[in-house]
C-alpha cells in the first residue's frame, strides 16, 4: 500500500491537469462556436426587425428563416457538448446503461452490430468510469468513421491485481495512422494505464488496461 501513495498523488495531479486542459478546450469551443453563432443570430434578428419596420416583410421572413436554422444548429452543438461532458444516463443510471445507450444509438444510426460484455466495469470508481466512457466513445466513433463496418465488440473484464482490461474490436478497414490514437493514448496515460493497438486484417483491436489504483477513483 505504501508504494501506491506516490502513484495516487501523481495520478491526481495528472487528472487535475487534464481537467484544466479540457476546460480550456471547452472555453475555446464555446467562444468560436456557439457564442459566435448567437452573435450572428442577434445581427440577423436586428436586420429582420429593420425590414419589418420598413415594410419589407418578404426580406424579414427570409432572414428570420435563416436565423431559425442557425439557432437550431447551435442548440444541437450545445446538446452534443453537454452529452459529451457527462451523459445524463451515466450520472443517473450508471456506467453500464450509459454504454448500452451509446451502443444502441450508434448501432441504430449506422446499421451496425455492437456487442457489449461489460459487467466487470461496474466495480470501478466514478472518475474512472467517466474517463473510460470517454475513451470507449472515441474508439467507437473512430471505428464508425472507418466504415464499411458491420460489427464492434466491447469487452471489459477484471484482471489479476484488481485492474480492468477493456477490449474494443471492429471489422472496419484497419486504422494505420498512429496520430488517430494520440488523444486516446494521452487519456490512458493520465490514468496510468496501458494501451495496445493491433491494426491488421480484418479490422482493428484495441486493448486498454487500467491498474487497480486507477479504477478505484
Amino acid at each position: 500500500m505504501a508504494d501506491e501513495a506516490p502513484q495516487h498523488h501523481e495520478l491526481s495531479e495528472q487528472i487535475l491537469a487534464a481537467e484544466q486542459d479540457e476546460r480550456r478546450r471547452i472555453a475555446l469551443f464555446l467562444h468560436d462556436g456557439p457564442v459566435q453563432s448567437l452573435a450572428g443570430i442577434a445581427l440577423m434578428l436586428d436586420a429582420a426587425l429593420h425590414s419589418i419596420e420598413t415594410g419589407k416583410l418578404d426580406d424579414a421572413t427570409s432572414v428570420l428563416g435563416s436565423a431559425l436554422g442557425r439557432q437550431r444548429a447551435t442548440i444541437r452543438e450545445l446538446r452534443e457538448l453537454s452529452f459529451a461532458l457527462e451523459p445524463v444516463v451515466l450520472r443517473d443510471q450508471g456506467f453500464g446503461p450509459a454504454l448500452e445507450a451509446l451502443a444502441e444509438q450508434l448501432g441504430t444510426s449506422n446499421r451496425i452490430r455492437i456487442d457489449l460484455d461489460i459487467g466487470d466495469a461496474e466495480r470501478i470508481g466514478g472518475t474512472a468510469q467517466v474517463a473510460l466512457y470517454t475513451i470507449v466513445r472515441e474508439l467507437l466513433d473512430q471505428a464508425v468513421r472507418r466504415s464499411p463496418l458491420t460489427r464492434i465488440e466491447v469487452r471489459m473484464q477484471a484482471v489479476e491485481g484488481g485492474g480492468l482490461e477493456t477490449v474494443v474490436a471492429d471489422d472496419a478497414e484497419p486504422e494505420r495512422r498512429r496520430r488517430s490514437f494520440e488523444a486516446i493514448e494521452e487519456r490512458v496515460k493520465q490514468l496510468h494505464g496501458s494501451i495496445r493497438v493491433d491494426s491488421d486484417e480484418p479490422g482493428t483491436r484495441v486493448v486498454l488496461t487500467l491498474p487497480s489504483y486507477a479504477t478505484r477513483r
